[in-house]
């Protein structure tokens, strides 16, 4: 096709409570919004900037313009991959073309990525860094979720991870420490987390430490996040880890994290699949992947206090196909 007519807005979603990790916190979802139109029918993406590769909302910004200043450019995915890197901008396009050539050929996003059928799936709800005992306290609270996921932070983990088990006895659990975690808290850390029944510990090490966890006994398997962005990371990546989480945002939009799925299958590795606190059109394109995931983790527009009209469906922690109003 012709290059498509893009459109950029900023748009900012305010949080229920504040979100708490190991890198810091935020009150609200601060996004980037596109469309792409051919004059007939219009895509939608967003993204999120990840401000732990120095991402920002204006450095996304500069990135999209970019991809407009470049001949050609916005008249394909693959044109689109040739002009930007892999990260936050290249996201929001790659979902918005996903979304503007089903509507062109008129089948579903779903049915042009392969999926003849979309299920509902069980999500993550995540509870944010605190004390054992306030994260205890949100355990509880969800109760209507049966799979928690917490964020952790180092120093004090054991007693986190054992006080949301000990509230929780019947819930599925999994944790995030943002690689938070150094090589000589490991293994007492993964201990701990194997007598809580923890299923499986996303980033425990730094990104550019680990290598530690080569060849070592793990109690519980170890998943990468900021360690994996790309198909292309996934071989090295096989030897250190037992899963990996594909983020769109990480990956530079479905196109990719697709890519990333297969290999991921080929090298053995379990899929997790996440997401940014984002709006329920980052959640959209991220659900053709869930249907292939082991963990899902797209629970953002949870934490929202506002929400895109219509929203993604999410009833008893399970997350429904998204409306064909809202993306695909």
């Amino acid at each position: 096709m012709g290059a498509a007519l893009l459109t950029v807005t900023v748009d900012s979603f305010p949080l229920k409570t504040p979100f708490v990790i190991a890198r810091g916190a935020k009150t609200e979802a601060r996004v980037v919004a596109v469309t792409l139109t051919d004059g007939r029918v219009t895509g939608h993406g967003e993204c999120t900037p990840y401000a732990r590769y120095g991402e920002t909302v204006e450095t996304v910004l500069l990135a999209i313009a970019k991809a407009t200043d470049t001949p050609g450019s916005l008249e394909s995915r693959e044109a689109l991959a040739a002009t930007l890197p892999p990260g936050a901008a290249r996201n929001a396009l790659d979902c918005a073309f996903w979304d503007l050539e089903a509507k062109m050929a008129g089948v579903s996003a779903a049915m042009q990525a392969g999926y003849a059928t979309l299920g509902a799936v069980e999500t993550c709800f995540t509870l944010s860094l605190d004390t054992p005992s306030a994260m205890a306290g949100a355990a509880r609270a969800a109760e209507r979720h049966a799979l928690l996921k917490l964020k952790l932070g180092g120093d004090g983990d054991a007693a986190r991870m054992a006080a949301v088990r000990e509230a929780r006895p019947d819930a599925r659990l999994v944790a995030d420490a943002n690689e938070a975690w150094t090589p000589e808290m490991l293994g007492a850390l993964l201990d701990a987390a194997a007598a809580a029944r923890f299923e499986l510990i996303e980033q425990p090490l730094p990104a550019d430490a680990d290598e530690a966890l080569e060849g070592i006994a793990r109690s519980v398997p170890v998943c990468a996040d900021e360690s994996a962005h790309v198909a292309s990371d996934i071989p090295r990546l096989a030897a250190r880890y037992d899963a990996v989480n594909i983020k769109l945002d990480k990956a530079g939009g479905l196109t990719e994290a697709l890519a990333m799925l297969k290999a991921a299958r080929r090298a053995d590795l379990k899929i997790m699949v996440g997401s940014m606190v984002a709006s329920s059109l980052a959640v959209a394109p991220a659900f053709l992947l869930a249907q292939d995931a082991d963990w899902v983790d797209l629970d953002g527009p949870l934490l929202l206090a506002e929400d895109r009209d219509p929203p993604a469906v999410f009833d008893n922690g399970l997350l429904y196909p998204p409306p064909a109003q809202l993306w695909g």
